[in-house]
């Protein structure tokens, strides 16, 4: 049975509306998130949008996410353009100022985690180090 449109069961992502604004020289990207009501963070939408659009080396922004009452949909308005500068020029400093302490956030958490990786990583093996060590003398003992 062919559908005369597209539900959209393999992405998570629906364009509603893909404009190109010449005027301000940016791209205005409207989607919809099915099923990730309540669940989506700005970062991980923006990545997503980057992503599905193959958006690498443009600055994406994510203006508005709107979740809506009674659905588990999630409307996004993203802004895309080629600079920062000309994103700053146009953009509120606000949201800017917002992003950057979400991104500091993300790479605390990051550094946290590399921390403890790596001090599990010698912890593991001094217990494995110390087990040989252990069996060196009872091997010397019965010699003697």
């Amino acid at each position: 049975m062919k559908y005369p449109k597209d539900f959209g069961y393999m992405s998570l992502i629906q364009t509603v509306s893909d404009v190109n604004n010449a005027f301000l020289s940016r791209r205005e990207l409207t989607c919809d998130f099915a099923g990730l009501g309540g669940k989506l963070k700005t970062m991980e939408a923006v990545d997503m949008v980057t992503k599905e659009f193959k958006l690498d080396g443009k600055v994406v922004i994510s203006m508005r996410l709107k979740t809506h009452v009674g659905m588990s949909k999630v409307t996004g308005t993203f802004y895309v353009y080629d600079d920062e500068g000309l994103a700053k020029k146009h953009v509120n400093p606000t949201i800017f100022s917002r992003l950057e302490k979400t991104k500091a956030k993300i790479a605390e958490v990051e550094k946290a985690a590399a921390e403890k990786a790596a001090a599990e990583a010698p912890a593991a093996e001094a217990p494995a180090a110390e087990a040989p060590a252990a069996e060196a003398p009872a091997a010397e003992e019965k010699t003697e």
